[in-house]
Formats: C-alpha cells, sequence, structure tokens
C-alpha cells in the first residue's frame, strides 16, 4: 500500500522526517518497505527563474534565431541564442541558468552548459513549457506575468510540489490502515505512547450542508440485509465534470494513481483518505428512480465497466434500478451503462457496508480485483459510511460547482454489534514479560479509540471500535498494546527461566527427524507441496474450500503422489538427471457423514539415475528394488520387518503393499503410465506412500504389542525364476500361490523382475522367493519339493510359465 507523506500530514501534525516516521511505523507493525520522492515536476525546476528580456535582435550567423540580452536579477545580464519564434523585447520569460538540468515531457534530459551556438554565445536557455516538464506543446516560449519580480524561482511561479510516497507491506488483517487516515491514527497512538509531541486531526464534517431542503429524488430498498447491513446515499446535481485542481491530482499520481476528472477523482480521494469505497451512478440513468439492493436469477447477463458480458450466477449482490436491472456488481465494479461520463449533471452517490465474504466469493468468481473490493472483502467500518458521503459531498461542492439535494439516505435495518473483551493486568505482564505501567497501558488503549467501560480488581471492560475487525480477544488487545509500545523497548532478559518436561522416550517429532536424515544421507531431498488441489475424479468427497482462489487449489489433496510428480516434472523439465524426493504431508478426507478427518504420509520417489556414473558401472538407472532396499532400511532401523502383499490400485503399474502386524503400513510400486503421462514425465517413476502414524504409533508402543511365539520348527526359502506373458502380473501369480498351498506357504516375496535381452518378445521374467514352515514338524526335502512341484503346475496350467534356467 502506498501513503503519500503530504496526503498523510493533512492528518497528523508532528515535526518528524519522514525517514523517523518510516522507522516508527515499521516499529509498530505497518512495515514501511520503500521511501521514494516523488516530484510534480521531476526536478522540481531548479535552476529555472524569471527573466525579463531587454534585448532581442537577429542572428548574424542563422536566419531562424534570435539574439537576446536577458536580465536574471541581481544586475546579472547574459545573452542568450533563442530559436523560439514568438519571443521578443520587454516580456517575461522562464530561464534555465547554467548547470541545470531539465526533464522534458518527452526526450531525454538536458544539461544547461555555457556554449557557442553558431559563432554566439549562449548563457542560458529560454524555455517552452514541454523544455520544462510542465505541459506538451513547443509551439514557442512561456511569456509569464509582466507582475512578476525578475530573478524569481520558477518553482514560486507554479504549484510545484515535493512529496515522499511511502510504500506499507501492510499485513491482510490491518484493513484500518488501508487509508491515510488510518495510518496517521496508528502513528498518533505510537507517537503519543513515545511522549512525542503530535496531533492528529479527527474527521470533521461540519462544513456540510443541503441546498436543497427537500425530498431525495431517488429512494433505495436493501432486499438481503445478511450481504448488505447498511446502504447510505445522497443526491447530488448540476455537477461540472471537468479536470481536478493540482492538489488533487499531485496527491493521487504520488501514490500511483492517474487522475481522470473530478468526480472520479473525489471518490478515490476519499477511498485512500479514510478506507471506504464510494460509488457514483449517473442518476439519470437509474430507471424508476429508485435503488435495490440484492440478488438477480441465475443466467442474468450483466456488461461491466470493462465492456466484459458476464453470466451472472444468481448469488453475487448487486445495485440494481427500479426495473431490477443491475446496475453495478456491489463492493466489486460499476457496469457500463450506469457510471458517470463527461455529460453527467446529476449523480447519486452510494456509501455502503457489504458483507465481506460474499465480497470476496464474487470478486474471485469474476477475476476482479479493485481497490474498493480490496476493502469490503477484508472488512470495512460500517460506521463510516455517513462521514465519507459527507466529506466527498463537501468536495463536490467545492470542485463540481455541485448542489446538495435533501438529507442522506441511511438504510441501516439492524445495526452491527460492538465487540466487547476483557483485558487482565495480570495477563499482560505474563505474555509480554515486562510490567507497564498501568496509565500508559490506559493512554495506548485510548489512543487506540478502545473504550475502557469499567475497571474491576485488575480487570479491564472494553468496547472495540468497528473498525478493528481483527481485534476481537483478549490475546488480540495485549497484541496492541505490544505493537503500540514498541517491540524494541521490551527487554530481553538476562536469565531465562523454564520447566523441565520429562519426557517419554518417544518423540514424534524426533523420529520423524532422524527418519529425514537417514534419507538426506541417502541422497534425498525433501520437498514440501501445496495441500490445495483440484477435483480429480467424481463420485469422491473432498474437503472442499469455502473461498477457492481457482478450480486449481478448490480441494484438499487426499494422495501425496500428485504433487511428487509435479516436483519431478518441474526437475526433468531442468535437466536433473538423478531425482530421489521424500515429503512428510497429510492427506485430507470427508466422510459419507460429513466428518472430516486427516493423517501424515511419508511419500519417496526415484525417477532416473539412482547415482552418478562410475568407472565401476554405467548402468545406474533406479529400479524398484532400489526403492524397497531404501523402505527395507528404514523399518530396520526401527527394528521391524514388513511382509509383502501384491498391490491393487489405479494409481500404480505394478506394485506391493507393505503388511506389518495386520496392519497396512504403506504401498509402493511403479507409477501407472497414464498418471506418468498426465505430468509429461516419459520414463519409469518408481513411488511409495507410507503410512506414517500408524507406523510412528507402532514404533511407539513396540512393548504393548504382543509377540508371537518362536516356531520350534525351522522355516525353508525357496526361489522360483518364472517366465511369463507381460499381461500376467505379480498379483496374479501370488494369488495363485496361496491358491494351491495355505497349509505351510506363509509367504511369497517378489524380488526381481527383468524384461530385456535373452528373453522371448512378450515375455517377462519374475523370481519370486517362497517362505514355507509347518507348526507342528520340520519339513524335509520331500515335502519342501511336493510343495514347489504342485506350484509349478499351478503356473504352468494357470499362465503358461516356464522356469527360467539362465
Amino acid at each position: 500500500m502506498k501513503i503519500s507523506y503530504n496526503w498523510l500530514s493533512n492528518y497528523i501534525k508532528t515535526d518528524l522526517s519522514v525517514e523517523k516516521i518510516a522507522n516508527i511505523l515499521t516499529d509498530i507493525g505497518l512495515e514501511v518497505e520503500d521511501i521514494k520522492e516523488v516530484e510534480s515536476v521531476k526536478g522540481s525546476l531548479e535552476g529555472v527563474v524569471v527573466g525579463e528580456v531587454l534585448e532581442c535582435k537577429k542572428h548574424p550567423n542563422a536566419d531562424k534565431l534570435k539574439l537576446t540580452k536577458v536580465n536574471l536579477g541581481n544586475d546579472e545580464v547574459v545573452q542568450i541564442v533563442c530559436g523560439a519564434p514568438n519571443v521578443e523585447t520587454g516580456q517575461k520569460v522562464s530561464v534555465a541558468t547554467i548547470g541545470t538540468t531539465l526533464y522534458p515531457k518527452n526526450g531525454e534530459e538536458i544539461k544547461i552548459k555555457k556554449g557557442k551556438i553558431r559563432g554566439e554565445e549562449s548563457l542560458g536557455m529560454i524555455c517552452a513549457e514541454d523544455e520544462l516538464g510542465l505541459g506538451a506543446s513547443h509551439e514557442g516560449i512561456i511569456i509569464l506575468d509582466s507582475e512578476l519580480k525578475v530573478g524569481t524561482p520558477l518553482s514560486e511561479v507554479y504549484d510545484i510540489s515535493k512529496d515522499f510516497c511511502i510504500e506499507i507491506g501492510l499485513t491482510p488483517n490491518r484493513t484500518d490502515a488501508m487509508s491515510h487516515y488510518g495510518v496517521a491514527r496508528d502513528l498518533y497512538a505510537a507517537l503519543k505512547s513515545r511522549k512525542i509531541k503530535a496531533e492528529l486531526k479527527p474527521v470533521s464534517t461540519e462544513n456540510f450542508k443541503q441546498d436543497k431542503n427537500t425530498e431525495p429524488p431517488v429512494s433505495v430498498e436493501i432486499e438481503d440485509i445478511k450481504l448488505c447491513p447498511r446502504y447510505s446515499g445522497i443526491y447530488i446535481e448540476d455537477i461540472e465534470i471537468k479536470p481536478s485542481p493540482d492538489w488533487l491530482q499531485n496527491q493521487l499520481r504520488t501514490i500511483g494513481l492517474s487522475p481522470i476528472n473530478n468526480a472520479v477523482d473525489i471518490t478515490n480521494y476519499i477511498l485512500h483518505s479514510y478506507g471506504q469505497p464510494l460509488h457514483a451512478f449517473d442518476a439519470d440513468k437509474i430507471k424508476g428512480q429508485k435503488i435495490k439492493v440484492g440478488t438477480v436469477p441465475e443466467g442474468t447477463k450483466f456488461t461491466t465497466l470493462d465492456g466484459v458480458e458476464r453470466t451472472l450466477s444468481g448469488v453475487e449482490l448487486l445495485i440494481k434500478d427500479g426495473e431490477n436491472n443491475p446496475m453495478c456488481i456491489a463492493g466489486v465494479y460499476g457496469g457500463l451503462n450506469s457510471g458517470i461520463s463527461v455529460g453527467t449533471k446529476n449523480i447519486f452517490l452510494e456509501s455502503a457496508y457489504f458483507d465481506a465474504v460474499s465480497i470476496r466469493k464474487t470478486s474471485k468468481k469474476e477475476g476482479l480485483n479493485t481497490d474498493a473490493s480490496f476493502r469490503f472483502e477484508r472488512g470495512t467500518d460500517p460506521n463510516n459510511t455517513i462521514p465519507a458521503l459527507k466529506k466527498a459531498c463537501e468536495l463536490f461542492r467545492e470542485l463540481a460547482n455541485a448542489t446538495i439535494v435533501g438529507e442522506i439516505i441511511d438504510e441501516y435495518p439492524e445495526p452491527v454489534k460492538t465487540q466487547n473483551t476483557i483485558l487482565r493486568y495480570y495477563k499482560i505482564d505474563q505474555i509480554l514479560g515486562k510490567r507497564i505501567h498501568r496509565d500508559q497501558i490506559k493512554t495506548i488503549l485510548k489512543s487506540l479509540e478502545i473504550t475502557i467501560i469499567s475497571e474491576t480488581n485488575g480487570v479491564l471492560d472494553l468496547i472495540i471500535p468497528a473498525y478493528r475487525v481483527d481485534v476481537t480477544r483478549e490475546i488480540d488487545v495485549i497484541e496492541e498494546i505490544a505493537r503500540i509500545y514498541g517491540y524494541n523497548h521490551i527487554d530481553v532478559p538476562e536469565k531465562f527461566t523454564f520447566a523441565y518436561e520429562n519426557k517419554n522416550q518417544f518423540d514424534e517429532e524426533t523420529l520423524e527427524n532422524n527418519v529425514a536424515n537417514q534419507l538426506k544421507y541417502n541422497g534425498f531431498n525433501e520437498i514440501m507441496n501445496n495441500s490445495l488441489t483440484r477435483k480429480r475424479d467424481k463420485g469422491i468427497d473432498y474437503v472442499e474450500l469455502l473461498n477457492p482462489l481457482s478450480a486449481d487449489l478448490a480441494v484438499m489433496r487426499q494422495s501425496l503422489i500428485y504433487g511428487t510428480l509435479q516436483s519431478i516434472a518441474f526437475n526433468i523439465n531442468r535437466n536433473q538427471k538423478e531425482i530421489k524426493f521424500f515429503e512428510f504431508g497429510k492427506i485430507y478426507f470427508k466422510d459419507t457423514e460429513g466428518n472430516y478427518s486427516e493423517n501424515k504420509k511419508l511419500s519417496l520417489a526415484l525417477f532416473g539415475d539412482f547415482q552418478e556414473d562410475n568407472w565401476i558401472s554405467s548402468q545406474n538407472n533406479s529400479t524398484f528394488f532400489h526403492l524397497k532396499g531404501v523402505i527395507a532400511q528404514l523399518l530396520r532401523g526401527f527394528g521391524l520387518r514388513a511382509d509383502e502383499k501384491p498391490l491393487e490400485s489405479d494409481l500404480f503399474k505394478e506394485g506391493i503393499e507393505l503388511v506389518l502386524r495386520n496392519n497396512s503400513i504403506g504401498k509402493l510400486g511403479v507409477v501407472h503410465p497414464k498418471l506418468s503421462k498426465e505430468f509429461e514425465i516419459k520414463g519409469e517413476v518408481f513411488y511409495a506412500e507410507l503410512e506414517w502414524e500408524k507406523l510412528a504409533g507402532i514404533v511407539s508402543n513396540k512393548k504393548a504389542y504382543k509377540l508371537e511365539e518362536v516356531s520350534k520348527f525351522p522355516g525353508s526359502n525357496r526361489d522360483l525364476a518364472l517366465l511369463v506373458s507381460k499381461e500376467v502380473n505379480y498379483l496374479d501369480l501370488y494369488k495363485a500361490a496361496f491358491e494351491t498351498e495355505k497349509k505351510v506357504l506363509k509367504s511369497v516375496n517378489l524380488f526381481d523382475v527383468y524384461e530385456g535381452k535373452n528373453l522371448p518378445e512378450g515375455k517377462k521374467s519374475y523370481a519370486l522367493n517362497f517362505f514355507l514352515q509347518d507348526g507342528n514338524k520340520t519339513l524335509t526335502d520331500r515335502d519342501i519339493d511336493k510343495v514347489m512341484n504342485k506350484l509349478q503346475e499351478k503356473f504352468s496350467s494357470q499362465f503358461h510359465a516356464e522356469i527360467r534356467n539362465k
């Protein structure tokens, strides 16, 4: 937000420099990011004075040049060569003296130097208005008033102003400081707390008056008081649309606004002075001489001021005429056919208080971000509508020769309730770690316009002003006191005392850090992706945002995989070949009954090279088993070993599910090519997603789990390398194995997949490990061979599998 120093000085009187003011503003939370000097005319006409032409004759060596003698004051007469056709003896002119720098409207700056023009000495320059930056004309030199004193600086002849633009990095909650008066109010509170002399000039409307004591020609009806709790307005007639005076144009330009005309500039001036948006309607275009505030049916067409025809959804708050025709999107943007123009004579000036949520939804839906919506969607002051209207009327009378007709219309059916809270002195001491004198606390509260109703046993009952929408609790008031008192004035204690908390041995945060460090040492990089995403599948109950910024950020994520793939694609596009990522993050769900839940996950991903090429091997492509090995290493660090089950998931081409004590703790596999293609990833992505909360719970309660008794009889491992069709997957073989042998077959694990050289076309090789164990006896080789033969027969008959010996 940009603030003009001169404009700010209209509301607060202080002898402090702009730099000291900036430091204090930063100290109280209004962080000043930049200060720029602004001049209404660049260079401020320094070095340019009023001169008198004493002599003017034809240049001896040029037909179109003239040789002049000019009096600059203090008995200084210089010779100047001039090419202007209108220069004559006796004129008062503007003269740029030697050493002056001029900044023309168009073109590069001009440095005035002593020189010769066609053989004749020239000691200055008689200027046209474009050369001084005062206008665009270059038809001739400026002829000044003959009564002006020779030698007078030209900056005193013209209304040349210098100003400073103070750029403040305002936080979104501080809507009360989104105006010059709001900043002045905060600055005054800080200066008073620091006992620095300052005077705050309150908003005065004493000069407001009606010119015609008649009924207003326009009436107002609020159809939805929830969306528009208060609507004020006044009828103004016989306005003259013309350029604004220099002082107003200069102040608007300082904060980056372009002056339009007096009517538009007045509404902008009130907005940036007091934070209250106004809107002016051409009163002669209001059909039925009535204004309605409400909605219209879905599908209604409306053309806004930018010429865009918009289809309304039926929830937008609109300002309508008496025939229900939309004239303006309330608090956001005006209509093409209802605004003021050069031919406007009568206006209806609106000053309202709209529901913040409604304005924000409309603003985001229509993609319209205006100065008005920026304030309304953060919450304006419902008590500011009338004072802002009165100040605007004063300016319309002064700058547009307008006539104020009738009283102000003020529809306010249900006044906004005041916000009350309590403040305990001991709580201030406890939070700030310092005892501030009670009288100073009261002074700060008073300067912030927080009213003290009563004081009992160190407890204050307070009324919060309506413009402080961000102050609702005791802790908010304490923050305000600390802010105005100055965080820099709160001493850091020399000695800290704290109570030691004897934690249990298990600490999830420490566990998470240990895992992150282990992954980092294995070459992984941590990523953090946005929890917001777009809807991907129909029929799923997403956790939806009430006020999404866009369709791509409309719901909470239900998996970490999409963000991970986006990060992989981002790095591929920047020529990264060795990609190893991990992320700790939450996913969010809503059940059919509307209950919400969230749980934390740990995702890991590999793509491209697993490590840099080296002299031992150049075959370093990441594989499924690299990822599986990393996870196995993590689990071993916890003293855990997971069983495996084939994975059924649309997200994976192939994969396994990790099971620990009958709990699924994660899944890993090869991301489905369709999903990789969606992110324009060419190649296999190996991805795992672990149930972090389950895993952490198991680690923290290892002793609480009932341990299985170790069998008295040993088990045996057997491996098979099967040559199968590419259409056969691990899940098919896994199910078939347990259908064949249920008694002694304890686990089936996949430890290698091969596709490539030395295999028939359309074939791939699966290497499977089978663990066999009988709880009642030791298995003999004959028993084991019998089971393995049954498995081979099953695989051969059902999948046409062959035993691969090479």
